[in-house]
């Protein structure tokens, strides 16, 4: 079962922002794809110029249902695309759905940037987040089976980085080599 959340929401920019939510570990031993390989992603959300639509994976395990949605889904996605974290996102959807797709523009100015410092030093606001840009708390969450306030928190991220594009713009997205999980 997918729960589904959208919200008629009007910004000012061409393309999609894709922000996604997830479970598992990173495989550190690895700096291409391989270490996003045990991620699974329970939460996949994307907002355009015309509102937000976020898909939640009801069960621990992501169902056929929601990879099937995802997968629907991502084709259909009006371009440009943007995500905070290019490689998070890329590596995740290769690795758990087979899915590979590229990114016109990444939103933080580098790969170690945190969100919540974006977020502070741009004067954005927070859009109810619960977790605060702690993703590590949202994995918490979803690994218990609480959806609603994981559901909060991918709202508001897609909220800030809306907000972080038409504050700072885009850049060029980092590589990333993909690599089959046993490469």
């Amino acid at each position: 079962m997918v729960i589904v959340y959208s919200e008629v929401v009007k910004s000012d920019f061409e393309g999609t922002i894709i922000d996604i939510e997830t479970i598992g570990d990173f495989c550190r031993e690895h700096r291409d794809s391989r270490e996003y390989h045990k991620l699974i992603p329970l939460i996949f959300g994307y907002i355009d110029r015309n509102g937000l639509k976020i898909y939640c994976s009801k069960k621990i395990e992501p169902t056929r249902n929601f990879k099937d949605t995802v997968a629907r889904t991502i084709p259909n996605l009006k371009t440009p695309l943007y995500a905070f974290q290019c490689c998070f996102e890329r590596g995740v959807l290769y690795h758990s759905l087979g899915i590979t797709i590229s990114f016109d523009g990444e939103l933080n100015k580098d790969k170690k940037e945190w969100k919540g410092n974006a977020v502070a030093s741009l004067g954005i606001e927070n859009y109810d987040d619960p977790f605060s840009d702690i993703g590590r708390k949202c994995k918490e969450e979803l690994e218990k089976g609480n959806t609603e306030p994981c559901i909060k928190h991918n709202r508001s991220c897609l909220l800030k980085e809306r907000d972080i594009l038409l504050k700072r713009g885009f850049r060029t997205p980092d590589g990333l080599e993909l690599f089959d999980d046993k490469a």
